[in-house]
């Protein structure tokens, strides 16, 4: 007897390229069985949905998402959900929720906080993964420890990286996270405090990664100008431990040669041939986004964020923060203030979507001057300010997305257009990403197919990252499904819109969409057991 049966649906199954028409069976979490039309008796299951004129996949597996805390203040994952998401990788880019040596740190470290949640507190990463488990999730969780949090941890906001000892302290508590559970690490180079650290801090650290067979991602210390010594560097720290490398959202910024992309990708081929295993992932659109904080120099951000406002009151600090020769977005270097878009502000709400160009002028001073003001009035919710930039190249994604290894990432956070998190948002297509990704690739533009392209967001992330029974359409694997229309799956284009053309979404075998719908199901798990 069968709980469900999917029927008459085209079935993409993760990994082929092309699709089938067929049934599928589920039975409690699993997929029992997956059929040709009529092999399957319709009478042996409790429920029978017809999806003809549909297409079939895995539900979609996000390996790069900085939902830590959001996932804490409302579990439910709406926007992900909503577009066919069944599975998120967080922890990435150095920033993880854990280990804290004290709850007041929760703040410092954990991306897109806010006072209005209500949790349970954690020091360790298995304790945060317990208050995880305690709520109800839309998606199922694979979480990164960070090297940022990681570093903290032993050394505070302190300018330095660590002396030997130290960075054995680090490589221990790394130790310890990869079996509480951590499903890798992660380190954010261009990110304090892990722009201080040099690949001699790294190495122990990612061999701790190798040692459990788990991915070592990073987030490189430079895409622009200097893009072949971050890159190199990245190899380097992965060929020294033996770490299997994720290059995170792989593609150059604004400030890079025009061949940066394809030298990349020359770089990556020659050190394969020497036995380091390297992926990358990408974003699927020409918006890069991040941290407001990470535009101040390297001394500007040391200490805690008390430290941090008062030199923002300071105007001499002020000055030497704004003559910063190399900032992290050499597009704010150029003054191409319209590229640049306020993302997510607590105090600052009312200007959330304007550029920094309109910005400047409504409060009638310069741009840089207006940024550092708007840092500033967030004070304790300075971590929580974000921003995005035109900084991507169409050319450099569509050249990636062709090679074979590449994944599909959002770089987004889990939110919903109502609840606690209604006035966040995590980029600017955070709602749509999956949906753009399918519909501006394929569709549109017939960059990939559709079988290529559902690999790159199902079969190719779960088996990097080692997800057992996920990520493709099999009998006995999980009953992660997405079952949506091609054919109108469009992204949305306002940022608290949810995507539309996704008809049924299945979490471990239980519908979390229904024609179109959410349900009040959220099925999601944290997942601790990865293959080796």
């Amino acid at each position: 007897m069968f709980d469900l049966i999917l029927k008459g649906g085209e079935i993409f199954d993760g990994v082929a390229t092309t699709s089938f028409v067929g049934d599928v069976a589920i039975k409690d979490d699993k997929i029992a069985a997956i059929a040709a039309p009529g092999e399957l008796e319709l009478t042996s299951a409790a429920e029978v949905i017809d999806v003809s004129g549909l297409t079939v996949a895995p539900g979609f597996v996000d390996m790069h998402t900085h939902s830590d805390f959001t996932l804490i203040a409302d579990g439910r994952a709406e926007s992900q959900v909503h577009q066919g998401i069944t599975t998120e990788v967080i922890g990435q880019c150095g920033i993880s929720c854990a280990p804290v040596v004290s709850h007041d740190a929760i703040r410092m470290v954990a991306p897109w906080h806010t006072d209005d949640a209500k949790h349970a507190n954690w020091h360790g990463f298995g304790e945060y993964l317990d208050v995880l488990d305690d709520i109800d999730l839309g998606v199922n969780v694979m979480a990164f420890v960070g090297h940022g949090t990681i570093h903290r941890a032993i050394l505070g906001g302190d300018l330095r990286a660590g002396e030997p000892e130290e960075v054995e302290d680090m490589a221990r508590l790394v130790d310890r996270c990869m079996d509480e559970g951590a499903g890798g690490f992660s380190s954010g180079l261009e990110y304090f405090p892990g722009s201080l650290a040099a690949p001699e801090h790294l190495v122990p650290m990612c061999e701790v990664a190798a040692k459990w067979g788990r991915l070592y991602a990073t987030h490189v210390r430079n895409r622009d100008t200097q893009y072949d010594l971050g890159f190199a560097e990245a190899i380097a720290t992965a060929r020294q431990s033996g770490a299997k490398l994720q290059i995170s959202h792989i593609q150059p910024k604004y400030g890079a040669p025009s061949h940066a992309m394809e030298h990349t990708l020359e770089m990556i081929d020659l050190a394969r041939r020497y036995d380091c295993d390297i992926a990358f992932d990408v974003i699927p659109h020409d918006w890069n986004h991040t941290l407001m904080a990470a535009i101040l120099p390297k001394w500007a951000q040391a200490g805690g964020v008390e430290d941090v406002l008062k030199r923002l009151a300071n105007p001499e600090m002020r000055e030497k923060i704004k003559a910063n020769p190399q900032p992290m977005w050499l597009i704010v270097k150029a003054e191409k203030w319209s590229d640049i878009v306020l993302l997510n502000a607590t105090h600052n709400k009312d200007i959330v979507g304007m550029d920094f160009a309109e910005i400047g002028r409504m409060r009638n001073c310069h741009p840089y001057d207006a940024l550092l003001h708007i840092l500033l009035e967030e004070g304790n919710h300075l971590m929580a300010c974000m921003w995005s930039s035109k900084s991507f190249q169409d050319s450099d994604v569509d050249l990636c997305m062709q090679q074979p290894e590449c994944a599909v990432i959002s770089d987004t956070v889990a939110i919903a257009n109502e609840g606690i998190l209604k006035d966040h948002i995590g980029s600017l297509s955070g709602y749509g990403w999956a949906a753009r990704f399918l519909q501006y690739y394929v569709r549109d533009r017939n960059v990939l197919s559709l079988g290529e392209a559902l690999r790159k967001i199902t079969s190719i992330p779960a088996a990097r990252l080692g997800i057992k029974q996920r990520g493709s359409l099999k009998a006995g694997y999980y009953a992660d499904i997405c079952v949506f229309d091609k054919a109108s799956n469009a992204t949305a284009r306002h940022p608290r819109r949810y995507a539309s053309g996704v008809a049924h979404v299945l979490v471990n075998g239980r519908l979390s969409m229904r024609d179109g719908e959410r349900t009040p199901v959220n099925a999601g798990q944290v997942l601790r057991e990865f293959a080796g």
